[in-house]
């Protein structure tokens, strides 16, 4: 096959991907981006599911994307369209009374934005909690803005010389200047469940419930594991339109994300190739030197930027014998698994909630338009995953769930709507004989779900008019997502900053020189963010030779 040479290869063009691309295209280089799918945005891309829906596939809502990289890369101008959610989540209540509701409290909970708002909603449970708010929110803002600093920071590279060493310094600087009260916070932050964080804070379990979801979403992990009141500090980082805590929806779904970033890459004079699935990383004197492709085709590059998990990488596009034995087990051991089953649903209407029946006219309410999450208690959170870890699945799972069409009427035909929803738990790798090959499993599971939400809205199993139903190995196979895992590799201690992936390589370059890392398996990990391609981009460029505007920015 003929052989083509660019300065750099970029495999998937997954948003990170389309990110390096377009920054390393904007500062002179020749890219290419090679996508395995008919479609660029890996992830986070839109299509029709049943006939005249469409829906966001598996990311499925925005606020952590970097508003440096909104700006740097003009998305706005190449079509992107944010707008808000009008409340950011709904906790409806079970039916039946729940005797761990220690307060009382009502049949829901809206959280609206606002302080002195989410204060009164949270008052109905707890007057205590309520009068807590304000220095918790206070304090999740003080750790969130030293780490926020450094999500477009390319970490230290532990034993990397005296050069790495003097880089650190300005952040040991950092952290060694926080009051005393707040090396204690950051240090809880990291080490301590969910649930002792947030039992710290308050007393109502619908309260702690509502803040502890966020520590697990995405982390097959229950609220009493150690670590995931990082990852509910992770959840604080983003902001809409300036905005600090808003979450939003992108007019045309996530896929008008990376459609927008496709078109700032090409304006910039990357190619982006399709239907190129990468078959492996060309290794010559231990160095990149290219990628072939399935069919044959060789593409000659000085780097190649990897927008694939890291255990995908090392597991099946470096040949054998690129790196020692040793690392090769790191990077294959990585851990992996999200614990998470994604559903797009088709709707005659919208979920009338028994705890908050809608309008007479059918029209949407503010909480159909918000987050609306199904896991009132800590408790509920627990046995969920729990009962994944015995069982394989949830019986009574934890599910959000968006109806994007209540803010964008390009998703679904006039009065009908799209829903998006998101499930914990469920074991990326289903016990004993079974598998997530089988379809009556998926199908199984899917049925459970659906009545999960028909317990709080009755009307909701007869309004689905068409279903579409990823599961672990479904995000696996499509995505290139291992274990189902959305974060590229759990955002667990031993899986962040200067180890992530892994101890020694957190700096972007993989041990195979010019080969890098720009997907969410590197710092500052997964969502939907930019940050580890815009960080990627910047090393690349300075290996490069190259040094554009928008690496002093």
């Amino acid at each position: 096959m003929p052989t083509r040479a660019f300065d750099v290869a970029i495999i998937g063009a997954g948003h990170n991907g389309l990110v390096t691309a377009a920054y390393l295209a904007k500062s002179g280089a020749s890219v290419v981006v090679l996508e395995k799918n008919n479609v660029v945005g890996g992830a986070a891309v839109t299509e029709e599911f049943h006939p005249g829906f469409r829906n966001s596939v598996a990311a499925y809502t925005v606020s952590l994307l970097n508003p440096k990289v909104i700006a740097d890369l003009e998305l706005a101008r190449h079509g992107l369209r944010i707008v808000e959610r009008p409340a950011a989540n709904f906790w409806p209540m079970p039916p039946s009374p729940v005797p761990s509701l220690r307060g009382g409290g009502g049949n829901y909970l809206l959280m609206p934005y606002g302080l002195a708002n989410r204060q009164r909603a949270i008052a109905q449970f707890s007057v205590r909690d309520a009068e807590r708010l304000p220095a918790y929110d206070a304090a999740l803002e003080r750790a969130a803005e030293v780490l926020r600093d450094l999500v477009l920071t390319t970490p230290p590279n532990a034993g990397a010389g005296l050069m790495e060493l003097i880089r650190s310094a300005p952040l040991a600087r950092r952290l060694a200047k926080l009051p005393i009260e707040d090396q204690r916070l950051v240090l809880d932050l990291f080490t301590k469940s969910a649930s002792d964080y947030l039992d710290g804070w308050f007393e109502s379990e619908v309260v702690k419930a509502s803040f502890a979801f966020d520590g697990i979403v995405g982390a097959y992990a229950s609220p009493q594991t150690p670590g995931t009141a990082y990852v509910l500090l992770h959840h604080c980082f983003g902001e809409v339109n300036g905005k600090s805590g808003v979450w939003g929806h992108a007019i045309g779904g996530m896929g008008a994300i990376t459609q927008a970033m496709a078109r700032a890459a090409e304006a910039a004079g990357a190619i982006i190739r399709i239907d190129a699935p990468v078959e492996e990383v060309l290794i010559e004197n231990d160095r990149a030197a290219g990628v072939r492709l399935v069919g044959g085709e060789t593409i000659r590059t000085r780097v190649v930027a990897a927008n694939v998990g890291p255990k995908l990488l090392f597991r099946k596009l470096l040949p054998a014998g690129a790196v020692s034995a040793e690392l090769h087990e790191r990077f294959t051991n990585i851990k992996t698994g999200s614990g998470t089953f994604r559903m797009n649903v088709a709707l005659s209407e919208l979920p009338n909630f028994s705890c908050l029946p809608s309008a007479s006219d059918g029209s949407a309410g503010s909480h159909h338009g918000s987050g609306i999450v199904i896991g009132p208690t800590i408790d509920y959170l627990e046995r969920a995953y729990i009962d994944a870890r015995l069982n394989g699945w949830s019986s009574a799972p934890i599910v959000e769930m968006l109806i994007p069409s209540t803010l964008d009427a390009s998703l679904a035909p006039a009065g009908q709507h799209v829903a998006s929803l998101f499930v914990q738990h469920v074991a990326p790798r289903l016990p004993g004989e079974r598998s997530w090959e089988n379809p009556a499993e998926k199908e199984a599971f899917a049925e459970v779900v659906i009545d999960t939400v028909t317990r709080y809205a009755p009307n909701f199993r007869e309004s689905v008019k068409g279903r579409q139903v990823l599961s672990p190995l479904d995000l696996e196979h499509r995505f290139g997502m291992i274990d189902g895992d959305i974060f590229h590799g759990q955002l667990s201690l031993d899986q962040l900053f200067s180890m992530r992936p892994v101890l020694g390589y957190a700096n972007y370059r993989m041990p195979v020189q010019g080969l890098y890392l720009c997907g969410s398996g590197a710092h500052p990990g997964g969502g939907v963010t930019g940050g580890p391609g815009h960080n990627a981009a910047r090393e690349i460029a300075r290996d490069l030779k190259r040094d554009p505007p928008w690496m002093r920015g």
